[in-house]
């Protein structure tokens, strides 16, 4: 050992209390899109039980049930759908989804919500101008109320539905991809022309 190391040595000594080595346990651990502990289900209970405490809309629905509509709703099932296996109207679950802030351009038939939300003539005025029922302008009206809300929040309840139900996607199908890639990669040049 040369005097520098030596040096070195001595220093590292005295500053871990005469330890020769310094180790720190290492535990395996699996990869995981998702960060938190908790699972889906909880994760979105909670999220839920915060818009309700913060916009105060009423449903019939219970948490529960807002947590199917939410799941449903990212896996791309209609109104109608949902509400068949909840027992439900279907008008329920989509006041139940514009109060999650789950709405989307399919909601509106590509109609120019914010003019219709500035818009002061009732209903009924509006939908001969546009050659509908005053029932669907209420909805746009509705589905415009709710983007509104959703902005006014950053889109930061949105976003946490899309992190939680969109990544648990994402990462099912991430791992379905790998798998099929290894696969492929494992058996990539063999030959498969085999007659038994």
């Amino acid at each position: 050992m040369n005097e520098k190391t030596e040096e070195l040595r001595d220093i590292f000594t005295s500053v871990t209390d005469g330890e020769d080595t310094v180790t720190e346990s290492q535990e395996d651990t699996r990869g995981s899109l998702e960060k938190d502990e908790r699972t889906v289900d909880e994760r979105l209970g909670t999220l839920i039980h915060q818009m309700r405490e913060r916009y105060g809309f009423e449903t019939p629905l219970s948490d529960d049930e807002l947590r199917t509509v939410a799941k449903r709703y990212y896996d791309r099932e209609s109104d109608a759908t949902i509400a068949e296996e909840l027992g439900v109207p279907e008008s329920t679950i989509f006041e139940a989804r514009r109060a999650l802030h789950l709405v989307d351009e399919g909601d509106a038939d590509e109609v120019d919500l914010v003019a219709i939300r500035e818009r002061e003539e009732d209903d009924a005025t509006i939908a001969t101008e546009y050659d509908v029922d005053p029932e669907t302008i209420r909805r746009y009206r509705l589905v415009a109320a709710a983007k509104e809300e959703s902005r006014a929040a950053n889109d930061r309840y949105r976003d946490e539905f899309d992190s939680l139900l969109a990544d648990a996607d994402l990462a099912s199908r991430m791992a379905t991809d790998v798998r099929e890639d290894g696969l492929e990669d494992a058996t990539e040049g063999m030959e498969t022309d085999v007659s038994f």
